[in-house]
């Protein structure tokens, strides 16, 4: 990703542009590695739990329900001195929604694993859509959809959705 993120300087925003405009690469600098390999990975994973390393570690995975997050999760909630943070909205019934809520303990991949790190959250990072931008979403398609799939989300949240379009006549399929 961060290869990828390096090939398309062209679209990034204009705070990234400045930087590079005053030769401050915001993804170069000496502390900043990528890992290529499950092996790299893995090793790292390792290091960082053995010792007392400092380290900020970006893993990527909806949800801390797959990938290279759950071998973080696993070698670091057990250390007080860690941190995770949270980048905004984590799902009912997962991982990382467990985690997010203050579980002292949690289950990953069969194991009991302590949570004693901290745990913090950012909120405003989510790709999610918030309901009032959902709404505004959908009373703003012209011609009006004939029908609305609700698919995605908790249960209460569906429930409301449900009931703001069914005032409005507006066919709802859940």
């Amino acid at each position: 990703v961060t290869n990828t993120y390096r090939q398309f300087k062209k679209l990034w925003g204009s705070e990234a542009k400045e930087r590079l405009d005053h030769h401050r690469h915001p993804l170069a600098f000496d502390q900043c590695i990528t890992l290529e390999s499950h092996a790299d990975h893995l090793q790292l994973v390792n290091r960082l739990a053995s010792t007392s390393e400092a380290a900020i570690v970006v893993a990527a995975s909806g949800m801390c329900e797959g990938g290279r997050v759950v071998n973080y999760l696993e070698a670091l909630l057990p250390n007080e001195r860690n941190e995770v943070l949270f980048a905004g909205y984590q799902a009912e019934g997962t991982l990382g929604r467990e985690i997010q809520e203050g579980a002292s303990e949690v289950d990953i991949e069969g194991k009991k694993i302590k949570v004693k790190a901290q745990i913090h959250t950012m909120s405003g990072y989510s790709a999610h859509a918030d309901q009032s931008d959902l709404i505004r979403f959908v009373e703003g398609i012209n011609p009006p959809p004939k029908e609305v799939h609700l698919i995605h989300g908790e249960r209460m949240a569906k429930a409301e959705l449900y009931q703001h379009f069914a005032r409005k006549k507006t066919n709802i399929v859940l």
